[in-house]
């Protein structure tokens, strides 16, 4: 048993103090392949752990598709679905929050 915690402790030690390139999420990876200018993996990183916080794996794969196609964004928001404007609320709050916590 003692193994076992040890083990679950040094797993969950290493996802806070390693870096994790290889497991970027779909909003970093989104970010780091954005033709932007500003976009660097702290700043795609940032973005994506304000995702992990504020968006579920759905939003953030949606929300990442916005990136390649920017005018998706602009259908979602004109959206007449409940569903759509739901999401487009929580993207909002995302938003806010990222520019909040990223800012540099």
């Amino acid at each position: 048993m003692t193994k076992f915690l040890f083990g679950a402790a040094f797993a969950a030690l290493s996802l806070v103090i390693l870096p994790h390139g290889a497991q970027a999420g779909p909003i970093e990876g989104a970010c780091l392949k954005s033709d932007r200018n500003a976009a660097n993996r702290q700043l795609c990183s940032c973005i994506q752990k304000v995702a992990d916080v504020t968006l579920g794996s759905g939003d953030q794969r949606l929300a990442a598709s916005f990136f390649k196609d920017p005018d998706k964004a602009q259908q979602v928001r004109m959206s007449k679905s409940q569903r759509d404007d739901d999401f487009w609320s929580r993207y909002v709050i995302f938003g806010q929050q990222a520019a909040m916590a990223c800012q540099g």
